[in-house]
């Protein structure tokens, strides 16, 4: 069992700006600096300063309607202005707010699950039954109250004081993706904020002249760290989503853009298919060109980066920093100027503390945690994630180079065995896969079965059956025998979060795809007797597409 910290348990934690107490408690006079987003399909902004008073109206409506400190505040939505002012008058009030993923759950549902004072949605059910009318509102409300205030609305200045926070204290409600079973809850403690904060504008010191784009939805905490950043730090930050973040990157120039894997895999494509250069000056010409021409770097995670596109970025001389956490742990490492190894997740932040169990698997500390369980989980969710210790068992296998660069090798849940009894972390295979032309994403099934296949997204209509079995073999040739991939089913649709074969971080639901294609894998296995038990050598590889048939079928089935 190894251990690797930059701090001892016998050291107090270091002091912490509270930069969440400072949103809250402090009213910002910046108007110099600005918060862009969209609104009717066109973008507008807000001096931060008139971000904050529009946040104190709203805390006003909050405070009338009953909320104080320590209620719970919903919003069921995707991204929007009002979204961020729910949130801001939330903090202002010392309330917490509950992210809650849209188009889901009902509203009486969440409201009792979360033991809601209040949730708001984008466009509230009409004809809401007894139970919930009165508690849930729309969020064009909230537009009405932040900036059509009369002298009939209530008074901002006759808001009680602020109480104050303690580390120990509770800001917000995490739901986990629901990535690997039914989403959690989680309640997060201000120490854990404002510490995982410090420790990104250590490493980036985000600045006047920063403008950050945040498109991922902000019922994910994290991304809501950079509004509370503009605030107390003083920058531009710009809210899109995910349909509409280049077209916003070009219309404002951001400096830093927050983005997962999958964005810059779609960009890499789009890049290429208009005959991006070569050359990596060229290259990275085009690259600031698609984003508005001012990127300082731009940050990855929440799901494993692929060599060719981190290379693709950072070789460019465009850097894209990649980093690793959980919504249990918020961020542990990150890559960033002065501390970047492609390949990793970057050197473990210096508040964190990790050590890898006698399997090899990654166990996580440290001196601010966002909490020591769950609040709301299925019986023995808390006993299997949080350890006695405090610490968080991650059920992620990795380790750490000379360095101390920490690298994620892949989840228990992504080890394949084979009905030989080999084990095989197939995210390995999957990467390697993804290279091959023609291939926009894969994911590598076998479990008791003689050998892997492949289910492939294709990137191209011209991937052919006879092109991608000729590929793979090459591929073989280069591939440990176990890892080696003697069949693949070409998928009849790419891979998305619309289809609920990736989560909402874009990350592969492997277990779904599967599914998705049980008959063609099993027609598969069926028409390829072969066992991989090394001594197969040069087998051939079974490429088919998915049966019509077939497909209606499985259809039907998920349906009912």
């Amino acid at each position: 069992m190894t251990e690797h910290t930059e701090s001892t348990d016998d050291c107090p934690p270091p002091p912490v700006a509270d930069i969440v107490g400072t949103v809250a408690r402090t009213m910002c006079r910046d108007t110099r600096h600005r918060i862009h987003y969209r609104d009717d399909g066109e973008i507008r902004s807000l001096s931060l300063a008139d971000l904050d008073a529009a946040a104190l109206r709203v805390a006003a409506r909050l405070h009338a309607l009953g909320v104080r400190a320590g209620d719970r505040v919903g919003v069921m939505a995707p991204n929007r202005i009002e979204w961020v002012l729910v949130d801001l008058a939330a903090l202002k009030l010392g309330a917490v707010t509950a992210g809650i993923e849209p188009d889901r759950y009902e509203p009486a549902d969440v409201l009792a699950e979360f033991g809601l004072s209040l949730l708001f949605t984008s466009d509230p059910p009409p004809g809401r039954d007894a139970e919930v009318s009165g508690a849930v509102h729309g969020l064009v409300q909230v537009h009405g109250w932040a900036f059509d205030a009369d002298d009939t609305s209530p008074d901002p200045a006759a808001l009680p004081p602020h109480p104050g926070y303690d580390p120990a204290d509770i800001c917000a409600i995490k739901q986990t993706s629901g990535s690997t079973g039914p989403p959690k809850g989680i309640e997060v403690t201000i120490g854990s904020v404002n510490r995982s904060m410090a420790a990104v504008q250590e490493m980036f010191g985000h600045h006047d002249g920063d403008n950050l784009l945040v498109f991922l939805p902000v019922r994910f905490l994290q991304q809501r760290y950079w509004i509370y950043s503009a605030l107390a730090h003083g920058h531009d930050v710009t809210l899109a989503d995910r349909t509409t973040a280049v077209e916003a990157a070009q219309a404002v120039s951001p400096t830093v853009i927050m983005g997962v894997p999958g964005f810059y895999e779609q960009l890499r494509t789009r890049l290429e298919a208009d005959g991006v250069p070569v050359d990596p000056a060229g290259r990275g010409a085009a690259i600031q060109k698609a984003l508005g021409g001012r990127i300082r770097y731009l940050w990855t995670g929440s799901a494993p980066a692929g060599r060719q596109v981190l290379h693709f970025f950072n070789d460019a001389g465009v850097a894209l920093y990649e980093g690793y956490g959980l919504n249990e742990t918020c961020i542990i490492s990150k890559n960033h100027p002065g501390a970047h190894r492609i390949g990793s997740v970057g050197r473990v932040l210096p508040h964190k503390r990790i050590r890898f169990d006698e399997d090899g698997i990654l166990i996580v500390g440290g001196s601010h945690p966002v909490n020591t369980r769950y609040s709301w989980c299925a019986p023995g969710a808390n006993e299997k994630t949080f350890l006695p210790t405090g610490e968080v068992k991650t059920y992620d296998i990795g380790h750490v180079d000379e360095d101390g660069f920490l690298y994620i090798d892949g989840r228990v849940d992504d080890i394949v065995t084979l009905s030989g009894a080999l084990n095989i972390l197939v995210p390995r295979v999957e990467e390697r896969v993804r290279e091959l032309p023609g291939v926009h994403d894969c994911a590598v099934v076998g479990d008791g079965r003689p050998y892997l296949t492949a289910v492939v997204s294709p990137g191209t209509p011209n991937l052919t059956r006879e092109g991608l079995a000729r590929d793979l073999a090459r591929l073989n040739q280069e591939l440990r025998y176990e890892q080696r991939v003697y069949a693949a089913v070409i998928a009849d649709e790419p891979f998305s979060i619309e289809n609920g074969l990736l989560n909402a971080q874009y990350k592969l639901m492997r277990s779904r795809i599967g599914a998705r294609y049980a008959q063609d894998l099993e027609r598969v296995y069926e028409e390829h007797r072969i066992y991989n038990d090394g001594t197969i050598g040069d087998a051939p590889v079974l490429v088919t597409a998915v049966a019509t048939s077939s497909r209606d079928e499985q259809a039907e089935g998920q349906e009912k």
